[in-house]
């Protein structure tokens, strides 16, 4: 076997090496960021559930009520998403304080 060969072996063998032992480390680290974070996707859902809300049914601004409809139909489906989400989250954090 040439050198070259050899060497690339070697480098093979610890990209490998690294790659398992980031795998290992990767399940033990908490969130990195608050994105990772479980309840990330159902606080931002409900938020702009609550604009949609106020926009489609509370605001009486005159350039608003041409919208009304599209603010609406926003709202009934990201209260949808969000109970969804919400149930996915509170099930997800359950589970993790359950491993321990």
């Amino acid at each position: 076997m040439s050198e070259p060969d050899r060497e690339q072996q070697g480098i093979e063998a610890k990209a490998r090496d690294e790659d398992a032992a980031s795998d290992d480390d990767d399940d033990d680290d908490d969130a990195a960021s608050p994105f990772d974070h479980p309840a990330f996707l159902p606080v931002l859902l409900w938020g702009l559930a609550g604009w949609f809300g106020y926009d489609g049914w509370i605001n009486q601004d005159p350039d608003m009520l041409e919208h009304v409809a599209f603010n609406r139909w926003g709202f009934g489906i990201l209260v949808v998403l969000g109970a969804y989400f919400t149930i996915q989250s509170v099930r997800e954090m359950r589970e993790d304080r359950e491993k321990g």
